[in-house]
């Protein structure tokens, strides 16, 4: 869909499609980068129902979300299956609720389903709103340049004069701002010093951040500890029930788990997609995990997160596509996974 937010990237060299975007001349490693999150769907909430009526339906405590925070959630299956990955923020009577664009429209028309007699109203956040995300060292200083209130804590957002700031983490930060307001947004965040940065950067910065995006292709592949989403934020085990909670509590409190999401290295001839099945020794020809997002590295070949057997990760053993094909290289996440004897299998 041509959109006049569109058209002007079109206009600054931007190359769409798919619901990515890239930019011929982009960014470096070291640049601190503006992104239009393209590949990011938008939903909106409203009305006096909205914080119960996204409570009992989500992972997270809906709830006890403060004016000033965001949180992480999962929409689940009643098998316990992660549906979608949401960023959830509270604004003005209800709620912004981001997920993968893929998916956007059908989560949309689910959660339409649930609505009945409360007093809700689910609508496409992105016919009015755009969102942008900047990440890199200068971040902080780029946006707060730009004209937002940059929060100061993680997973806390700010909204100043229309420009609302969700901080992530350190150095990544989304901006949802007016649609109307985008392109102007857009070139003081590269006046400040922010260079045009693609989808694959601001992937690449989420794979590094250990933040997972559920996509068409992983939809009810997981179950939200086998992405680490407990360790992220986006679980309470305290809320109460939810679609796929008995499943999701169950892996917890039983000791179930047998996969676990890790960053890995991928030296491949081309993007590893999202769903792609990953191999080892110990299973044979039998998949032992899946690709769940993928982004070229500057260093070459491709930087992963991957949901495996734990066993399997720990053998080091893991090819992508089939039994002999690229060898998987675990790397470091920003946060410890629990020992794998605390998940007995």
């Amino acid at each position: 869909m041509t959109t006049p937010w569109m058209d002007y990237l079109a206009q600054e060299g931007a190359l769409a499609d798919d619901n990515t975007v890239r930019f011929p001349a982009s960014g470096g490693p070291g640049d601190t980068v503006a992104v239009p999150l393209v590949h990011l769907g938008l939903i909106v909430s409203r009305g006096e129902d909205s914080a119960p009526f996204l409570h009992n339906l989500f992972s997270n405590d809906v709830k006890k979300l403060a004016p000033d925070q965001a949180q992480w959630n999962s929409f689940n299956s009643p098998k316990g299956r992660m549906l979608a990955s949401m960023l959830v923020w509270p604004q003005g009577d209800g709620h912004a609720l981001v997920m993968a664009a893929d998916i956007h429209p059908a989560i949309l028309k689910k959660l339409s389903m649930y609505v009945l007699r409360s007093k809700v109203k689910l609508s496409d956040g992105g016919v009015d709103t755009v969102l942008i995300g900047v990440t890199g060292a200068q971040a902080e200083r780029i946006i707060g340049e730009a004209g937002a209130t940059v929060p100061g804590a993680d997973m806390h957002q700010s909204d100043n004069a229309g420009m609302r700031c969700i901080r992530l983490g350190e150095h990544h930060y989304v901006l949802a701002v007016a649609a109307a307001d985008a392109t102007e947004v857009y070139r003081k965040l590269l006046a400040a010093g922010a260079a045009k940065g693609g989808s694959a950067q601001w992937q690449l910065a989420m794979i590094r951040a250990g933040l997972p995006l559920v996509t068409a292709a992983t939809q009810e592949e997981f179950v939200a500890q086998m992405i680490n989403y407990e360790l992220i934020g986006g679980v309470s085990f305290t809320k109460g029930c939810y679609p796929g909670q008995e499943i999701v509590a169950r892996t917890r409190y039983l000791g179930k788990l047998k996969k676990r999401m890790y960053r890995v290295r991928i030296e491949a001839d081309q993007t590893p997609q999202p769903g792609a099945d990953i191999f080892t020794p110990e299973f044979g020809d039998q998949s032992a995990g899946k690709i769940v997002n993928a982004a070229p590295s500057p260093a070459g070949g491709y930087e992963a997160l991957a949901v495996m057997q734990i066993s399997c990760a720990e053998a080091g053993l893991a090819h992508l596509g089939e039994p002999a094909g690229p060898r998987l290289t675990v790397l470091d996440l920003p946060y410890a996974l629990p020992q794998p004897a605390t998940e007995k299998s």
